[in-house]
């Protein structure tokens, strides 16, 4: 009973994900303004201010703290309910991300230089998106990595402050 408790709920919570994102997407497409250009990995200049207090910048401080291996400093961009979608698994919560997957993010973005090739964003009430396009080359434990990275981050302004609520990441090998 209790599990079919907690499955209602967690599909309540994806489907007004799904929701807040399909409204996002409409929005941003009648708002083609709202492109930033390519710019340089974040990796080449680590010591960038980036201004957390708006959407992207809150997902750009995000990426840095990760390259950095700040790891605490990342989960602090994180709300406490966020859903992390990648490579078909799901992570429901920032506790369980931390526990599962952080340390390892940390370590390829250290290691593995993006590039923005495209980003989208906008934002409705306490509701903000920001959708990218990047490259992503370099070693990774001795593989190399050459790929194309999408990612969608839902953000939710909580106590004044912009924190993801949503992740979904999903990339594809570039084949030369």
């Amino acid at each position: 009973m209790i599990e079919g408790k907690m499955i209602q709920l967690a599909g309540r919570r994806a489907a007004s994900l799904v929701g807040i994102a399909a409204i996002g997407l409409s929005l941003t497409a009648a708002h083609p303004g709202a492109h930033d250009g390519p710019r340089t990995p974040t990796s080449a200049n680590p010591e960038a201010p980036v201004d957390a207090a708006t959407p992207v910048g809150t997902v750009m401080a995000f990426h840095a703290a990760l390259a950095s291996g700040d790891t605490d400093a990342a989960l602090t961009h994180l709300a406490e309910d966020v859903v992390i979608f990648e490579s078909g698994g799901v992570e429901n919560s920032r506790a369980q991300y931390a526990s599962h997957h952080l340390e390892a993010d940390a370590a390829f973005s250290a290691a593995v230089p993006r590039t923005l090739v495209s980003r989208t964003h906008g934002m409705q009430g306490d509701m903000a998106w920001v959708i990218s396009v990047e490259t992503v080359s370099g070693t990774y434990r001795t593989r190399a990595i050459n790929s194309r990275s999408v990612e969608t981050m839902m953000l939710r302004q909580v106590n004044g402050q912009w924190r993801i609520v949503h992740i979904h990441w999903s990339s594809a090998e570039i084949i030369r």
